[in-house]
């Protein structure tokens, strides 16, 4: 399905084609209006949580540069899930809408002329841990397409959610998440509503819980133990999605803001991080453009020191909108 490009903890990137974009942005506009619809578009709902509007310094001048440099950026008030939406939430909106998400569609051919045949089915991208050390530079050492995995498979065709249905719902491209929020009668957070959010009021810290990683050698997100790809000693427990409400919440009660999944927001990749973002929130980007990338935040389990430190809210990284993988999710605001 395309080259592997390394970005971060090495998400896969594919080609994003402006007519697998507009058959996914058709999509979305169908399960807008189809069956029962979440909440009322701009009531959030009793769970949700308020963030008043206030002004923090976004990114980091400590790590990678795409987070350069730290800025004032002020927010308006808004309403944020709490957790990452779960499967049991994403399995609602697909019975009462039937949606079908990118990685259950059968790829175009005519898309992807160079790609081997045999991976020409639906299908998604799955994490694939090594048996030995391997090299850093090909995400191919650690990623496959997977045939038959999808949100509902989330390791391939003979796997399930059944015993995951309070983890993050993945395998979902910015399409998926779009239709959700937009049926939900929610949206997307910006870059800069995400990433206000994560920091639970520690302006200026590493981590949502402070600047030391492990507080009393407690794991406190959902990170990758070990050295990465190969040894997981899996301190946490985990060695891929956990349960949303795992680790303990930041200032503002929100769980999983780093570690666990990377989350997809309404923001361009490549403008400078919060210019766009007051635009953004009122004219969605056109999913036709062949050229465009989303700003996921947060990191997922796969971060790692020796090979991605993002597990922090100034982190961010660009995936093409047709991107779909077992390490990233989402969540949904409504705005004041």
């Amino acid at each position: 399905m395309g080259p592997l490009t390394v970005g971060s903890d090495a998400s896969p990137m594919k080609p994003c084609c402006a007519k697998r974009a507009q058959a996914a942005a058709a999509a979305a506009e169908a399960a807008r209006g189809a069956g029962p619809r979440g909440p009322a578009s701009g009531a959030p709902t009793d769970t949700m949580i308020r963030i008043a509007p206030g002004r923090f310094a976004m990114g980091s001048d400590r790590h990678y540069r795409e987070e350069r440099p730290v800025r004032p950026m002020s927010v308006d008030g808004f309403w944020i899930d709490p957790t990452p939406v779960t499967n049991a939430e994403f399995a609602r909106f697909v019975d009462a809408t039937g949606y079908r998400t990118i990685s259950e569609r059968q790829p175009d051919p005519a898309l992807y002329p160079d790609a081997d045949p045999a991976l020409l089915r639906p299908g998604s991208p799955v994490f694939m841990r090594p048996a030995a050390r391997v090299g850093l530079r090909d995400v191919r050492n650690w990623w496959a397409y997977v045939p038959g995995a999808d949100w509902r498979h989330p390791y391939g065709p003979d796997s399930a959610i059944d015993a995951l249905l309070d983890h993050p719902v993945v395998h979902v491209a910015y399409a998926d998440a779009l239709a959700y929020a937009e049926w939900a009668g929610k949206s997307l957070p910006t870059e800069a509503e995400w990433e206000y959010a994560a920091r639970g009021g520690l302006d200026g810290a590493q981590f949502p819980w402070g600047d030391e990683w492990m507080p009393g050698g407690e794991p406190m997100a959902n990170t990758w133990q070990g050295e990465f790809p190969w040894q997981n000693t899996l301190e946490d427990g985990f060695e891929r999605t956990s349960p949303v409400r795992t680790y303990p919440p930041n200032g503002y009660g929100l769980y999983d803001v780093v570690g666990n999944v990377w989350e997809w927001t309404r923001t361009r990749w490549g403008e400078r991080p919060g210019e766009a973002d007051a635009k953004s929130c009122c004219a969605p980007a056109d999913p036709a453009d062949p050229g465009i990338r989303h700003v996921v935040k947060g990191g997922s389990h796969l971060c790692a020191p020796n090979y991605c430190l993002r597990y922090r809210p100034a982190a961010r990284q660009g995936q093409s909108l047709d991107t779909a993988t077992s390490h990233i999710g989402f969540r949904c605001v409504v705005r004041a």
